[in-house]
């Protein structure tokens, strides 16, 4: 559902992880992300080493722009669908360690695709979020389980109030490391409980950010996003299942 220009009241209660009506993705299409590793949308960016003066040596720049690109090549990147993409930044931004989050599209077929597209179910993108995450601070066994305390792992091609299969959920492992790590996740899970695990958990293929309108939602509209959250039943639905663990 769109939001719409109406009076603020009526217009909370339009809330839905979708499309707004005020904002329009550009004709240029964004960058896929490699599953083999990251590309230079998944790292954040470094300030350029300072120009050497009379008071700092020319090798000072060489080793400051040296240390910076190890920075970069030092981090990894995880991609994880859970429902509505605006509800899964908030979790992973916490985390000490995970250096950003992007919403977007995974695991589909076409090229680019527009929210428009994905949300008509034809595409078989999920929506999805890239973290962004440096291994020396935080582990990816680590987001690993918090991805699994903020899905329902038995709703098959739906998340709490949104139904369809671009909300399902899935672990998208870009590597053998991360695979052996989704899939050890996934046995543990499956012990706890006695429902079938509806998650999905396959290769990582292109991810493609979403319109920015979706980038960081719950800091641009915290109201509209606090009164989806709650509407959804998404919060109630992950204490049912997870208890004091939820959500972490």
């Amino acid at each position: 559902m769109r939001l719409r220009l109406l009076p603020f009241a009526l217009s909370l209660a339009m809330v839905s992880c979708g499309a707004s009506d005020s904002h329009a993705r550009s004709d240029d299409a964004l960058p896929a992300v490699a599953p083999n590793g990251p590309s230079a949308s998944d790292t954040t960016s470094v300030p350029p080493a300072a120009m050497a003066s009379d008071d700092q040596p020319a090798d000072a720049t060489v080793s400051a722009s040296s240390a910076n690109a190890t920075r970069r090549s030092a981090l990894d990147t995880a991609i994880f669908a859970g429902g509505c993409f605006w509800c899964m930044e908030p979790p992973f931004d916490k985390l000490v360690g995970v250096i950003s989050t992007t919403s977007g599209y995974t695991s589909g077929s076409v090229v680019n695709p527009t929210y428009d597209q994905v949300s008509g179910g034809g595409t078989g993108h999920t929506e999805a979020v890239r973290v962004v995450f440096d291994p020396a601070r935080v582990t990816y066994d680590r987001l690993l389980h918090v991805f699994w305390r903020n899905v329902d792992p038995f709703a098959r091609d739906r998340q709490f109030c949104d139904r369809g299969t671009e909300y399902r959920s899935g672990i998208y492992p870009r590597n053998a490391r991360q695979r052996q790590a989704a899939e050890a996740s996934r046995r543990a899970v499956a012990a706890r409980f006695s429902q079938p695990i509806a998650t999905e958990l396959v290769a990582a293929t292109p991810f493609y950010a979403a319109e920015e309108y979706h980038q960081d939602y719950y800091t641009k509209n915290p109201l509209r996003y606090k009164y989806y959250r709650s509407s959804c039943g998404r919060d109630r639905r992950l204490r049912e299942i997870w208890g004091d663990e939820a959500g972490g």
